[in-house]
C-alpha cells in the first residue's frame, strides 16, 4: 500500500470517449480547477498524483469499483462550482439576480446609472449613488433607470441609495417620498445609526397579505452597517412608536401597521468592514462572523417568513478575499472602491488613473463633510492629493477656535489662499446661497453662532472637493477628495500585467465576474488542500481573463 492509498476518498473510472485522460499533477491542476462545471479529482496514477475531470467517480472506500483494474483511487476531489452557486440562493431569488454580487452606492453619482445598468444586464445588481445630489438629479436618475431596466421583458433589478441626512430629516423624508412616488422597490440604507421615520415609512408602504396568507413587502431594503447595535435595529421589526406615528399621520393604512411587526426593517444586511468613504475600519474577519451570528439569532427569535441574509463589503477586491467572504458564510459580496476605477463610474479619467496607481498604504482617514461637527471621518486616497492633510487642518481649527477671526493671521491667510482660494467672506456668501435653498435652519444657527458659520464654510470646501475630483478640475488637483479603501491597492496588485491593468479596459461587469470566477477557483483549490493534498506553487491563483474566455470555462463539457 502506497502513502497515497492510505486515505482514499473513493475510486474513479474513465468513461469511453470522454476527456478524462489523467493530466500531470504539477501542470494540469489549474486548468482543471478553472473548468468550473466539472468536478476535479486527484487520483493515484501508478503511485503518482494525477488530475482528471471527467469519468465516473464513486465516493467511499467500500465502493464496488475498488477491485476494478480500470479504477484509480481518489486522493482528493472538488465538486463543480458554477458562479451562480456562490452565496445564498434565497438572497439571489429575493432580488432576481443570477450572481451574489452588488456594486455598492458611491455618492454624487459615482455609482452611475450606466454602472447600475451594466450590473443588471450581467445578472448582478447595482445601487445608484444618490447621496449628495439634488432631488431633481435623483429623480432624473430614477426615471432613467426605470425606463431602461424595468421596461425590459423580463425587467432587470436595480436599486438606489438612501443615505441618512444628519440634522435634516425633512430631506430624508423628501427622498423617500420621491422613491415611493416612482415605485422604487429596492434601496440601500447607509450611514444610519438608528431607525428613522422615513425608513419605516418606505419599508411599510404597500405591505399586504396575499390570498395564500403570505406577507408581501414590495419595498426591499439592504442595510449597510458596521455596528452590532445598529444591525439589531435593522433585523428587528419597525419600532411600534414610529408605526403608530405614521398611522396617525395617515401615511400608512391599518393593514400596513398591523403587518409591520411580522417583518424585519431589512431582510438583508451588508456588514461593512474597512471600506472607502464612511467606515468604522472594522476588520472583515471579525465583523462578518458576528453579523452572521446575529442574523441566526434574529431568525430564531422572530421566525420571519423569509430568512435574514448577511453580505460583506470592505476589502473585496481579489479572488482570495471574495472566496473568503463566501467561505465564511456571506450571502453576497458588495464592492465600492474598485468600481470607481471602472469606465462606467461617474468620475473623471484623472481620478481613475490615480486609483489605478494606488497601493494598499495610500489611504488615510479625513473629516467628513456631512457630519463634520461631530468628528465623523471618511477613508480617502492620499496619494496624489493633499485633501486628507488639509481637511484635518480645517477640523483642528474648528475644534480650537470660536470663529474664523480668532484664528492666527498666518493660518487664516493659508486657508484663504491655498484651501478656499478666496476670502472667507466671499466663500461665506457662496455657502449662504447654497443653504438658503438646501437648509435655511443652518443659516439661522450661523447668525447667532460664528463657530457654526466657520463650520459651514469648511463643510463647503469638503463637499466641493469630491465634486472637483469628479469633474477632474485641474486647478483643484491637490484638493481632490477620492473615497478609497486599501482594497484598491490589493486589486491593482492582482490585475497587474492583465488586460484589467489599464483603466480603459476596466468594465464593472468584467471586474465582478472575474472576481467571482477567481473565487470559485480559490474555493475549489481550498477543498483539495483541506483533504491533505499539498498543491503545486501557484495552484488556485488566477489572473483576470476576458469574458469570452471566462464564459468558455463556465460552459459544461469544455
Amino acid at each position: 500500500m502506497t502513502q497515497l492509498t492510505q486515505n482514499l476518498q473513493g475510486f474513479w473510472n474513465p468513461e469511453h470517449g470522454t476527456k478524462s485522460n489523467p493530466l500531470p499533477f504539477s501542470n494540469g491542476l489549474n486548468k482543471a480547477l478553472m473548468t468550473l462545471s466539472q468536478p476535479v479529482y486527484i487520483i493515484d496514477h501508478c503511485g503518482q498524483m494525477a488530475v482528471v475531470t471527467g469519468g465516473e467517480a464513486h465516493i467511499g472506500k467500500s465502493s464496488s469499483m475498488s477491485g476494478n483494474k480500470d479504477s484509480y483511487g481518489i486522493v482528493a476531489f472538488a465538486p463543480s462550482l458554477p458562479l451562480e452557486h456562490l452565496g445564498a440562493r434565497s438572497f439571489k431569488m429575493r432580488h432576481n439576480i443570477k450572481y451574489p454580487y452588488i456594486a455598492g452606492a458611491m455618492a454624487n453619482g459615482i455609482t452611475s446609472t450606466q454602472m447600475v445598468e451594466a450590473m443588471a444586464k450581467n445578472g448582478m445588481m447595482g445601487f445608484f449613488g444618490s447621496g449628495g445630489l439634488s432631488l431633481s438629479e435623483v429623480e432624473n436618475a430614477v426615471i432613467h433607470l426605470k425606463k431602461n431596466l424595468e421596461s425590459l421583458t423580463p425587467s432587470l433589478p436595480w436599486g438606489i441609495n438612501l443615505i441618512h441626512s444628519h440634522g435634516d430629516p425633512e430631506l430624508e423624508m423628501a427622498v423617500v417620498n420621491l422613491y415611493i412616488k416612482h415605485n422604487v422597490h429596492c434601496i440601500s440604507a447607509a450611514a444610519f445609526m438608528r431607525i428613522t421615520l422615513p425608513l419605516v415609512y418606505y419599508r411599510l408602504k404597500g405591505i399586504h397579505m396575499d390570498m395564500e396568507g403570505r406577507i408581501i413587502t414590495p419595498n426591499r431594503m439592504i442595510a449597510k452597517v458596521s455596528r452590532v447595535e445598529v444591525a439589531r435595529q435593522f433585523f428587528s421589526p419597525p419600532p411600534e412608536k414610529m408605526v403608530s406615528e405614521l398611522f396617525q399621520m395617515g401615511l400608512i393604512s391599518q393593514e400596513e401597521a398591523k403587518l409591520s411587526q411580522s417583518i424585519p426593517m431589512a431582510q438583508d444586511l451588508t456588514a461593512e468592514a474597512d471600506s472607502g468613504g464612511h467606515t468604522d475600519n472594522r476588520p472583515a474577519i471579525a465583523l462578518l462572523p458576528t453579523m452572521l451570528s446575529l442574523g441566526d439569532e434574529f431568525n430564531e427569535k422572530f421566525n420571519y417568513q423569509e430568512p435574514l441574509c448577511v453580505g460583506l463589503a470592505g476589502g473585496i477586491s481579489t479572488p482570495e478575499s471574495t472566496a473568503a467572504a463566501f467561505n465564511m458564510g456571506a450571502a453576497y459580496v458588495l464592492t465600492g472602491s474598485i468600481n470607481q476605477s471602472c469606465i462606467e463610474s461617474g468620475t473623471s479619467d484623472t481620478v481613475r488613473e490615480l486609483l489605478a496607481q494606488a497601493e494598499q498604504a495610500d489611504v488615510a482617514m479625513a473629516p467628513a463633510a456631512d457630519m463634520f461637527e461631530i468628528g465623523a471621518k471618511v477613508q480617502v486616497l492620499k496619494r496624489g492629493t493633499m485633501f486628507s492633510v488639509r481637511a484635518d487642518k480645517l477640523y483642528h481649527i474648528y475644534k480650537n477656535y470660536d470663529n474664523f477671526e480668532s484664528v492666527p493671521e498666518k493660518i487664516r491667510k493659508e486657508i484663504e489662499e491655498k484651501f478656499l482660494q478666496a476670502t472667507f467672506e466671499q466663500k461665506w456668501k457662496e455657502t449662504e446661497a447654497f443653504f438658503k435653498v438646501r437648509n435655511i435652519k443652518e443659516l439661522q444657527r450661523a447668525e447667532s453662532d460664528p463657530r457654526h458659520k466657520m463650520a459651514l464654510v469648511f463643510r463647503s470646501y469638503l463637499g466641493l472637493s469630491s465634486r472637483w475630483s469628479i469633474a477632474g478640475d485641474p486647478s483643484r488637483r491637490m484638493d481632490y477628495q477620492i473615497w478609497c479603501g486599501p482594497s484598491m491597492g490589493a486589486f491593482n496588485k492582482w490585475v497587474k500585467g492583465s488586460f484589467l491593468e489599464k483603466t480603459q479596459n476596466r468594465k464593472v461587469a468584467d471586474v465582478a465576474l472575474n472576481l467571482l470566477f477567481g473565487a470559485s477557483i480559490c474555493t475549489r483549490a481550498g477543498w483539495l488542500r483541506n483533504q491533505g493534498v499539498d498543491l503545486p506553487a501557484g495552484a488556485g491563483r488566477f489572473a483576470p481573463v476576458d469574458l469570452e474566455r471566462l464564459y468558455y470555462y463556465c460552459i459544461p463539457n469544455n
